[in-house]
């Protein structure tokens, strides 16, 4: 399958690859050249011919941001209210090829299709051509500030992570580009998707609040926190199969748990500050208890507080869906004291803050607990 970073440009390559050096495996990182290179007047094409038939962006309507940390019930929030209808979404095709995504889109997607996963790498969750997915892959490919960046470069892990996830090191000019093809990937995500308005999900963007308010002053948010214990747990696991899957590089160095608690500290840190004194109709919180406890009670609950139109309507296509989802089997993970005292050093502050307690620790015959996963049926495709 082809490496996720093969749908990016030459001048984003260009750029992390001088940052963070060659991939390990010359042949992985020819694939990925080439197949910039051999796109490249066709995404040339793409972009001069739609920038003309684009929306600008102020007259598309305000997204709506789903914004928590990794592994929080972020996925299973985005694929129930995707299953109105009513929002536009970033579907596989345009993580992929997001700079191609009017033209050889169209004519590479059944082979996209059948590339596809049967599962997310991260979970059991199953993948389909129509899985809502997160931005940031799509953003990988087209900025050289994205997270991802230090998941398939591990040899500059912390740089690359810090610059994707807090611009940590960029210039003006670096995060003026980074808007740029953020917005300009909206615009043609909201033609794509048949002009209706945009429900982004993405993790990253809790450390980004007061840029998202100032880029889009209407935008709504929904934040949705979970017990960060749990995370913790979870995080391991999601760090370590992306790294397996993804890397271009050793990764023997990265401290995956320092990673997990030192980004959870301070996007949460930045997430708490800015978002002091946002009115209540513009941004609603949500624990992840609730949202698994009570689904449609807790999508509800968010559709009245955000004033957001066509519950009722949609109510049947949810329930429908949650039904189908019912059987979903989650992933089961060992607990230790180890593992909570290492959050409890650290995170002890969001603890206290959202009513969390520490959950039962490993089970004396040795069993795992069931994580309390945050997907269902679909998800963002890792790929």
């Amino acid at each position: 399958m082809a490496h996720p970073l093969s749908g990016s440009n030459l001048g984003t390559l260009a750029a992390v690859m001088g940052r963070s050096g060659l991939p390990s495996h010359a042949g992985a990182g020819a694939v990925i050249g080439l197949a910039a290179l051999a796109r490249w007047p066709f995404s040339t094409a793409e972009k001069l011919v739609m920038e003309a038939k684009l929306p600008k962006l102020e007259e598309m309507p305000a997204p709506v941001f789903i914004l928590g940390h990794w592994r929080s019930g972020t996925t299973h929030l985005y694929n129930i209210m995707c299953e109105s209808g009513e929002w536009g979404f970033v579907p596989p095709v345009a993580t992929g090829l997001p700079w191609d995504l009017f033209g050889l889109a169209k004519v590479f997607n059944p082979l996209l299709e059948k590339a596809l996963p049967k599962h997310r790498y991260i979970d059991n969750i199953p993948v389909t051509p129509t899985s809502p997915q997160e931005d940031e892959i799509a953003i990988a490919n087209m900025s050289e500030a994205s997270f991802y960046h230090g998941i398939y470069f591990p040899r500059n892990f912390a740089e690359n992570v810090n610059r994707g996830l807090f611009f940590d090191g960029c210039s003006t000019a670096d995060i003026r580009n980074w808007r740029k093809q953020f917005t300009y990937f909206l615009r043609k995500l909201y033609l794509h998707q048949g002009e209706k308005p945009l429900l982004i999900k993405n993790p990253v963007y809790t450390g980004r609040f007061a840029m998202l308010k100032e880029m889009f002053p209407d935008a709504k948010f929904i934040h949705i926190h979970r017990n960060p214990y749990d995370v913790f747990v979870s995080m391991r696991n999601f760090y370590s199969k992306l790294l397996k899957e993804f890397a271009l590089q050793g990764y023997d160095h990265v401290d995956i748990d320092e990673t997990i608690l030192t980004v959870y500290e301070r996007m949460m840190n930045d997430y708490l500050r800015d978002a002091e004194g946002m009115p209540t109709d513009q941004l609603a919180e949500l624990r992840y208890d609730e949202l698994d406890g009570d689904p449609v009670a807790a999508v509800a609950k968010i559709y009245e507080q955000l004033s957001l139109p066509g519950f009722e309507a949609a109510r049947p296509k949810f329930e429908s869906y949650l039904a189908s989802v019912a059987t979903f089997k989650k992933n089961k993970f060992d607990y230790s004291d180890e593992a909570a005292a290492k959050v409890e050093a650290r995170l002890t502050p969001f603890i206290e803050k959202w009513g969390y307690q520490r959950p039962g620790a490993k089970a004396a015959d040795g069993t795992g607990r069931d994580e309390a996963d945050e997907g269902t049926r679909h998800g963002e495709n890792a790929a």
